[in-house]
């Protein structure tokens, strides 16, 4: 999408009527995505469904789906599609969405956004302070990690592998259970 020169703010965000699109606020650009399709959607269920589990079995913090605003900057709003804070950092959660860096943010892959996922929203998720960046690919049904803050190279699961976060030690999904149809 070509940039407008326009900075818009959190302010800005904020004060979009209730009926508006779904935006994102990115380096101070809105950002419009349509909506997801039916299998990024069966694969963030699968997800989320395997997280809120292991927090039942282990309550180190909580998670929520998007569309849950997260205000990283005075530039950016951005709603992953699951984020998580660890108990530790649940002060940062308000009625209108998280104030701060969440420890982990999740984004499942769609053709129209993989290139911001990859490139912008990392760097937006690197310099707010996110630990952990997960990638989810539905179409190559890997997920690609990245500690933000300790390492810059990503660590790539692919099918047959079990999913291991440094984050959350005790959570180790098959991928097969993630990208289940």
């Amino acid at each position: 999408m070509p940039r407008t020169g326009i900075a818009f703010t959190a302010a800005d965000y904020r004060a979009l009527p209730d009926n508006a699109p779904r935006m994102e606020l990115l380096d101070g650009e809105y950002s419009m995505s349509p909506s997801p399709s039916r299998r990024h959607q069966e694969v963030l269920a699968n997800l989320f469904a395997l997280l809120l589990a292991f927090l039942r079995a282990h309550p180190v913090g909580k998670a929520w789906i998007s569309p849950f605003d997260t205000y990283l900057s005075d530039s950016d709003v951005l709603q992953p599609d699951i984020l998580l804070l660890l108990a530790a950092h649940l002060d940062r959660v308000a009625d209108d969405g998280v104030h701060g860096a969440p420890d982990l943010c999740v984004e499942v892959l769609s053709p129209g956004t993989a290139g911001h996922d990859f490139t912008l929203k990392r760097e937006i998720y690197r310099r707010s302070g996110v630990a952990e960046y997960w990638i989810v690919d539905p179409r190559a049904e890997s997920v690609t990690l990245y500690r933000l803050q300790e390492n810059p190279e990503p660590r790539k699961f692919d099918k047959g592998e079990r999913f291991a976060s440094p984050l959350l030690p005790d959570f180790a999904p098959e991928l097969a259970q993630i990208f289940a149809r």
